[in-house]
């Protein structure tokens, strides 16, 4: 069969109008990554007076008995995992009461997002005076109400200053997820919670029978971004605890820095760039073939019955 003219022209059209993103994704995405595993089979280091020498697959087999680039993979597994729940399910909190119609909604919802809004280096200034031992608001507030008797350092303890990084970042993004999970709400018809109203549902099964499958897609678009963006982590960590204290917070990103800055292993670093790469773009993968499924689940949904 012939292609239909008008058809292939308007594909032209638009590969012609992509184009030049695509060039620009080739620049600062494509390039920086294929160069870097190119670096990546080079020892380039103090060691061989930062000249770069061949050295095959030495950088990952040593990345395979490095036990600091291990804690510090544990360290961003628990940082994610714990904040991306945390902020989804605060954030279809807010979204919930951001999306019915009231008087000064608009209001409430720029005030919602004014923490995602500031600067992340700044809020993270100002979440380590928060919990300053001597001096911070949090320590106050809790020896007020009685449950400490003495000012807790939270930052300088290995066991609460993940919680304390945590917390900064669950109030610094669940803003973002609320907006996200705000539009799919706002594209649910009204008409599907009045009929099952009539049916005599409750909110709860309301919310469970309707709303939730239903932004069931959205939900996923939210943890994959998230996922990414807590994963890669660094501004707020190094403001706040730069890694500390004793390795407790640091993420992997902070260890590539350290590696490639600090320690001046240019080849090594590469290494754990392009395994961090390899492991995002696995688990967004996989993300992207659940929600597909999903779509395609849902597209077949003719009727709330059918839900």
């Amino acid at each position: 069969m012939k292609a239909d003219p008008i058809q292939s022209q308007e594909q032209r059209t638009g590969w012609l109008m992509l184009a030049p993103a695509l060039l620009l994704l080739l620049l600062v995405f494509a390039y920086p990554i294929l160069r870097s595993f190119w670096l990546s089979m080079f020892a380039q280091n103090l060691g061989t007076q930062l000249k770069p020498v061949f050295s095959g697959l030495d950088n990952y087999l040593r990345m395979v008995g490095d036990g600091r680039f291990w804690q510090s993979l544990w360290n961003t597994a628990i940082f994610t995992c714990v904040s991306v729940a945390l902020e989804l399910l605060f954030g279809m909190a807010i979204a919930l009461i951001l999306n019915p119609t009231y008087k000064g909604r608009a209001l409430v919802r720029t005030v919602a997002l004014l923490p995602w809004a500031l600067p992340t280096a700044l809020l993270g200034l100002a979440w380590t005076w928060i919990f300053n031992d001597q001096f911070g608001v949090w320590n106050d507030i809790l020896m007020r109400l009685g449950i400490i008797q003495a000012g807790v350092n939270w930052l300088g303890d290995p066991m609460t200053a993940m919680m304390a990084v945590i917390a900064a970042d669950v109030w610094k993004t669940t803003p973002f997820i609320s907006i996200l999970l705000l539009a799919g709400l706002q594209s649910i018809s009204e008409d599907l919670y009045e009929a099952h109203a009539i049916d005599g549902a409750t909110p709860w099964q309301s919310f469970s029978t309707i709303t939730l499958p239903l932004l069931m897609p959205q939900i996923l678009i939210v943890l994959l971004f998230r996922f990414a963006g807590a994963f890669g982590v660094f501004d707020l960590i190094q403001v706040m605890t730069g890694g500390g204290p004793g390795g407790a917070t640091e993420v992997v990103s902070l260890y590539i820095y350290a590696t490639v800055m600090r320690y001046l292993d240019f080849g090594y670093g590469a290494a754990l760039v392009v395994v961090t790469f390899l492991f995002l773009v696995a688990v967004v993968l996989i993300g992207s073939f659940f929600l597909n499924k999903y779509r395609a689940k849902i597209s077949g949904v003719n009727s709330i019955s059918d839900l």
